[in-house]
């Protein structure tokens, strides 16, 4: 089996592991709120609490990656992220809920800083773009926790017994997976620099770029279903198809654009990103019919697939910041607009109407396609 493991099966892996847990989680929310009885503002308290604690966690693992080495860091993490979902299902009070939850999103967010640092390394290694697939096995493993979550539901399994299972799953078929020989280049600490930065320099445009993806990921998650019923009148079951053609359309691309990003460079495929999810978002709100709305959100996803992983493939070749720091200060733009995001939506939807919130994002994708040349990797 050694012999089969390369680093970038083993980049995959943790991908697809980290994806994995996050599906899983995601699957069994109606599970967990009925368990604890939680009101929707009682759930959206310990949302946060999850999202503060994967917000913490991106400064302090890109140090940590940049002074460890972001594999050794990465199996680490690891085993951190495979026993906090355990622990989410077995938590007996709220107060233990929300702490579980804190230290749930604070693994998932550490471990997204580290697997990214890891594969800008791998990728710098073959010396061609390999960032986009490694996000396509997120998402299929995303996909595959979705999945375990449907069958725990049909057999009637309590959150206690699957997610255990599922963490039992992953730590048996993918964290071995991880193994492959790397060494992880690391950096000595820079004591000056604050803990808690954000982009500088070109990386601010680089961060601009993943807080417009993170916007218009966070909007497709919450709103797709609500702006089909609502904008145009669909049906239920109709509803679903929005963020399920958005979805596909994001794997498909992600595991099909990097030959383009390594042809045509990583400016040109940005650009070209963010024009297509504007159209898109033109198209879905300026028609609001069903087919029309389906085919902006299957552009939106052609649009938003690539930009967060060629935004972290900038912020590791950045050749004044070090990786870890330069992924994890992006990261926390494109995270904190994929929490924010969505409520910003929300209220301008209440105060004016939601396909008016549709069109700002369609802002941002032009702004993603006007600062795209910031991508271009500076030499080292």
């Amino acid at each position: 089996m050694t012999k089969l493991l390369t680093p970038r099966r083993s980049v995959c892996a943790a991908f697809a592991l980290n994806g994995l847990l996050l599906g899983a989680w995601a699957s069994r929310v109606p599970a967990v709120v009925e368990k604890h009885g939680l009101s929707e503002s009682g759930f959206g308290i310990l949302l946060l609490a999850m999202g503060v604690g994967a917000l913490v966690s991106f400064p302090l693992a890109g140090r940590l990656a940049d002074g460890f080495g972001a594999v050794r860091l990465t199996r680490w993490i690891m085993l951190a992220y495979l026993t906090t979902l355990i622990l989410i299902g077995l938590a007996p009070t709220v107060p233990l809920l929300g702490v579980a939850l804190f230290f749930f999103g604070m693994s998932h967010g550490a471990m997204d800083v580290t697997m990214n640092s890891w594969a800008s390394e791998v990728e710098k290694h073959l010396r061609r773009s390999i960032m986009s697939s490694f996000h396509a096995m997120w998402s299929l493993g995303a996909g595959l926790g979705a999945a375990t979550g449907f069958a725990a539901t049909s057999w009637d399994l309590s959150i206690a017994a699957h997610f255990p299972l599922v963490a039992l799953l992953g730590a048996g078929l993918l964290a071995p997976l991880t193994r492959a020989h790397w060494t992880s280049t690391t950096r000595p600490h820079d004591r000056s620099a604050p803990v808690f930065a954000l982009p500088r320099g070109p990386l601010v445009l680089v961060g601009v770029i993943a807080l417009s993806a993170g916007l218009g990921e966070g909007a497709l998650a919450d709103w797709s279903a609500i702006f089909l019923a609502d904008v145009t009148g669909a049906g239920p079951s109709q509803a679903t198809l929005g963020y399920a053609a958005f979805s596909v359309t994001m794997v498909a691309m992600r595991l099909s654009v990097d030959p383009l990003i390594t042809r045509l460079g990583p400016a040109v495929v940005a650009r070209a990103g963010g024009l297509a999810a504007a159209l898109g978002i033109a198209i879905a709100t300026g028609f609001a019919t069903l087919p029309a709305a389906l085919l902006g959100f299957v552009l939106m996803g052609v649009g938003y697939a690539a930009l967060v992983p060629l935004a972290f493939s900038r912020a590791a070749a950045d050749p004044v910041v070090p990786p870890g720091q330069g992924i994890a200060s992006v990261a926390t733009l494109g995270y904190g607009a994929m929490l924010l995001g969505p409520p910003v939506i929300g209220f301008v939807a209440e105060v004016s109407s939601l396909r008016l919130g549709f069109v700002l994002l369609g802002g941002f994708a032009l702004l993603v396609a006007l600062v795209a040349p910031v991508l271009r990797r500076a030499p080292a």
